[in-house]
């Protein structure tokens, strides 16, 4: 028969099955549906290979990334690549035609910025394009381009009585008049100091003596001063200059009724930074990179400061008396001597400062440069008091998963003026709540056993558009919440995740949607609970999805100190007897959840251990993101304490209940999972038999201030903290084999951190580990061949040393 002639004329070859008898036609149909079978087979994913999941990062599809609405509400866009392309593209659709469409390039470069400012009444817009501004008449499509220059102006808003558009550049801010588009400077920041009189004392005597006798001096000195005057009322309301020294000012902002400017003025850095050196590059020449500064370098605070426009007065707000500013830290009661040589009064600094709409009132976040404490205060303008309205204090470290969308230091104003919204992990979670700012009467928005981790507020302010775990640990969830009843409306139904993008008009939302096993896409929906969402993208390859991704269980254990752990498990149809932990990086991130992870390789690598028989443990271990402070704070000045024995545990969970060897378990992991993967080879020797260390921190004292401040203070006066947590200290406990892999352009954890461990292993005598370096990688590594090259290590690790012996 001709093979050829069946497969491309089916409907000749199922007439002449009808025809045949019985028994030829059951041959005739089994051996189609091994043509058809096999002709599948052409786009099917046969096995999964190091080379598939890191050869082609497109091999899957591309996801739809960062969708923002049109002015008008009518028009969603957003970046994606369908076509496997060089980079992405923007698309767009409209709520009556779904199916997306590629925007031509001539309709881009018109096209309005994804960050958008609202008049109060959203008939208009401003935003910034290349360095200029552009104003939109919402109704009439009208766009005007207020700036063109070779400058940058830079985050445009409009004014309170939304007449004019208030905009930076350079030092100062300028606004624009939008009726008579009039410019205006609003102040006049100048480097340098100001210009000493030019007169001395002997030069002031010399001139009064020649005004007293010259008759005509006096008559031009009478005219000179009169024109002076002249001058000076015809430009009474240009800027006054503030000269700022070698300071760099930040953070300036117009009080709603233009009376006063607050801004914030930072010392420069004296500190030491660091250098990473460049070795592969276009210029043949080793290049230095400039780096951050190491953990306890000198932290400078800036100082805030108020501008008084009409009294032309600038004074410095003083944060002396802030309440327990001078309070001694509980750490260092294990060091004497720390103690005593404690400042009385701790640095803190503003962050940030929010006026009320109708201008009248001023609030202010204030935070302590130890990481322990958050003030929001009530500033008067006139008199510079700060009265405090909240305090929180956390023993550890203060912290809030929550970002609103003007990133206000979780800070904002209510509809009516007189009350703040503020995050808070006083209740031990992540909470919304309210507080009126004459009667400091607070109120709980949000309360539970869960976390509000994102928040928009509705353009009444009125309502919130919340993202929260409640319904489950592993799940991102979206609901409106209503002020006033604090009720909480469900807005999204799929078990997963969701992030969304809310219309101007608030009638659509945008949402990206993934699962375990199912990569991100975009679906439109009303903005109404128990409202269809439709999936607008469909972005996997046939050869993706012919694969059977696993949806791994979530599953919990008790640790040693009776703390209920969750995990993701991953179970081999037929099991080998050896298996895998993975430890996510990042220390405050979750990974055993219900949507497609950030670590996507790593999963698809995951599949296919198990494909390989391996049974692979995922644990959000202690400081893992999505479960209350208490668990965020386990680590405080011990990382590889309760962190490291909650992946202990899970490896006896794995013999316990899943029938693994206890000879056969390895340990992999990068950054912050590649510092637990050598604490555990260090110092639990017996419980891995291999581990694999990616990009990871050796020794806490050499990574940075604003993280490692936080969770082990400094080096200089915890320096217990660190001696208990850097696995360098602890080297010489290795037993197992131990992969390290690191790029060399690492500007966030520094190729360094391997080399000292290196040189450490070396000199200990230590011959069972190996060093990778990857030229021309940072931390997070771009090129496939590196990635390629660094999971076929990995997975030969495992190979050889977890087979049964």
């Amino acid at each position: 028969m001709n093979y050829e002639l069946v497969f491309h004329r089916p409907t000749w070859f199922f007439k002449k099955l009808l025809k045949s008898s019985f028994a030829l036609r059951c041959v005739l149909l089994i051996l189609t549906n091994i043509l058809c079978i096999g002709s599948v087979a052409q786009t099917t994913l046969d096995k999964l290979t190091v080379d598939k999941i890191m050869r082609n990062p497109k091999w899957m599809g591309t996801a739809p990334t960062s969708p923002f609405w049109s002015a008008d509400s009518k028009t969603l866009y957003f970046s994606w690549n369908p076509e496997n392309a060089v980079g992405d593209s923007l698309y767009y659709l409209t709520a009556n035609a779904l199916t997306p469409k590629k925007v031509s390039i001539a309709a881009r470069k018109s096209l309005v910025a994804r960050t958008i400012q609202y008049s109060t009444s959203y008939t208009k817009a401003t935003y910034e394009s290349h360095g200029d501004i552009f104003f939109l008449d919402i109704p009439s499509k009208k766009l005007t381009q207020v700036t063109n220059t070779t400058a940058s102006e830079l985050a445009p808003k409009f004014s309170s009585d939304d007449k004019e558009i208030i905009f930076s550049s350079g030092l100062n801010l300028f606004s624009w008049d939008i009726a008579t588009g009039a410019f205006s400077q609003i102040t006049d920041f100048r480097n340098g100091v100001k210009p000493a009189p030019a007169l001395t004392e002997q030069d002031k005597w010399l001139r009064k003596d020649q005004l007293t006798y010259f008759k005509v001096l006096i008559e031009r000195n009478t005219k000179q001063e009169q024109r002076k005057k002249n001058l000076e009322a015809e430009t009474s309301t240009r800027a006054k200059e503030i000269y700022i020294e070698d300071k760099s000012v930040q953070s300036v902002q117009l009080s709603p009724d233009k009376k006063f400017v607050t801004f914030k003025l930072s010392r420069k850095s004296t500190s030491k930074t660091t250098i990473v050196p460049n070795y592969v590059t276009t210029s043949g020449f080793t290049e230095d990179i400039s780096s951050r500064t190491k953990v306890g370098a000198p932290q400078s605070p800036t100082d805030f400061f108020i501008y008084d426009i009409v009294h032309d007065t600038t004074f410095q707000v003083k944060l002396d008396d802030v309440p327990g500013i001078q309070d001694t830290l509980d750490y260092l009661t294990d060091y004497r001597a720390q103690k005593e040589k404690a400042s009385k009064k701790r640095d803190v600094e503003v962050t940030s400062a929010l006026w009320s709409v109708d201008g009248t009132r001023c609030v202010v976040s204030i935070a302590s440069l130890d990481f322990k404490d958050r003030w929001i205060m009530m500033l008067d303008p006139i008199t510079r008091k700060l009265t405090l309205l909240y305090r929180e204090h956390d023993n550890a470290w203060i912290n809030s998963p929550i970002s609103d969308f003007f990133g206000n230091d979780n800070v904002g104003w209510l509809e009516d003026n007189k009350r703040i919204w503020f995050a808070s992990e006083e209740s031990g979670y992540s909470h919304l709540y309210a507080l009126d700012v004459s009667s400091h009467a607070k109120t709980a928005l949000t309360s539970g056993n869960f976390e509000v981790q994102r928040v928009v507020l509705s353009r009444n302010k009125q309502s919130f558009y919340i993202i929260t775990n409640e319904a489950n640990a592993g799940e991102k969830q979206l609901y409106k919440l209503s002020v006033a009843t604090m009720k909480m409306d469900r807005l999204t139904s799929m078990s997963g995740a969701y992030e969304f993008a809310l219309s101007p008009d608030e009638k659509q939302i945008a949402l990206r949607y993934s699962y375990s096993n199912k990569p991100w896409e975009l679906y439109l929906q009303e903005n109404k609970s128990g409202a269809n969402a439709k999936q607008v993208t469909h972005s996997l390859t046939e050869e993706f999805k012919s694969y059977p991704w696993r949806d791994p269980e979530i599953i919990t254990f008790e640790a040693r100190d009776k703390a209920i752990v969750y995990a993701r498990i991953f179970k081999p149809a037929k099991a080998n007897g050896a298996a895998v932990i993975f430890v996510h990086g990042a220390g405050y991130l979750q990974n055993a959840h219900k949507w497609w992870s950030s670590y996507f390789r790593e999963y698809m690598f995951h599949n296919l251990l198990t494909d390989l028989g391996y049974t692979v443990l995922d644990i959000d271990y202690r400081a893992s993101a999505g479960y209350g402070r208490d668990w965020r704070t386990g680590i405080y000045r011990f990382m590889g304490g309760k962190d490291l024995t909650d992946n202990l545990d899970g490896a006896k969970l794995l013999v316990d209940k899943y029938n693994v060897d206890p000879k056969r378990i390895a340990i992999y992991g990068g950054s912050y999972g590649g510092f637990i993967t050598l604490m555990a080879m260090f110092t639990s020797p017996d419980t891995f038999a291999a581990g694999a260390a990616l990009r990871p921190v050796t020794d806490w004292a050499h990574y940075n201030h604003p993280y490692t401040g936080a969770i082990l203070n400094t080096p200089y006066l915890d320096s217990l903290s660190y001696a208990k947590s850097s696995p360098l200290y602890y080297a010489e406990g290795l037993k197992g084999a131990l992969l390290i892999c690191h790029g060399m352009v690492d500007t966030n954890v520094h190729y360094q951190d391997a080399v000292r461990l290196a040189q450490r292993l070396i000199e200990l005598g230590k011959d069972n580990w190996e060093l990778a370096g990857y030229p021309v990688e940072d931390h997070a590594f771009v090129e496939p061949s590196s990635w390629t090259d660094e999971y076929k290590r990995i997975l030969k690790l495992f190979e050889q040393n977890l087979k049964p012996k």
